[in-house]
């Protein structure tokens, strides 16, 4: 099974945005999965304004790279496939929904987030774009 998802990687500074839900102690980079009929685009707006509330700009919506791993919190053999895209917004960052924390990790910080995401910071690494 393959849980399909979608992430906006957004980084400052050698750092990247990442989250934390209420009762959870593990990173994540901010995301979802698409509702029924969503574009990737649809989909990636509506969750980044339901959890950071703010607005992507859709017209600077562009795919990074996918990656593949097991799932955490998952049986083994359920593996995410996360989407990743970078896009421009407007608005100011700042908690909602079920999100409890708003932070920018560094790479040394990879311990604290999901295996997807281990995986999304190993490559934003070797990319020169995480410090």
């Amino acid at each position: 099974m393959i849980i399909d998802k979608l992430a906006w990687l957004e980084l400052k500074e050698g750092k990247i945005l990442s989250t934390r839900s209420s009762g959870k102690d593990t990173y994540y980079i901010p995301g979802g999965k698409r509702e029924a009929g969503e574009t990737d685009q649809q989909a990636l707006i509506r969750e980044i304004q339901e959890e950071l509330s703010i607005t992507l700009i859709e017209s600077t919506i562009a795919y990074v790279d996918t990656f593949q791993t097991q799932a955490h919190g998952h049986p083994e053999g359920v593996e995410v496939k996360m989407q990743c895209y970078r896009a421009a917004y407007k608005g100011s960052i700042k908690a909602a929904s079920e999100i409890e924390e708003v932070v920018w990790l560094s790479y040394g910080d990879r311990e604290h987030v999901s295996p997807v995401d281990k995986i999304i910071f190993d490559w934003l690494k070797a990319e020169g774009l995480l410090k």
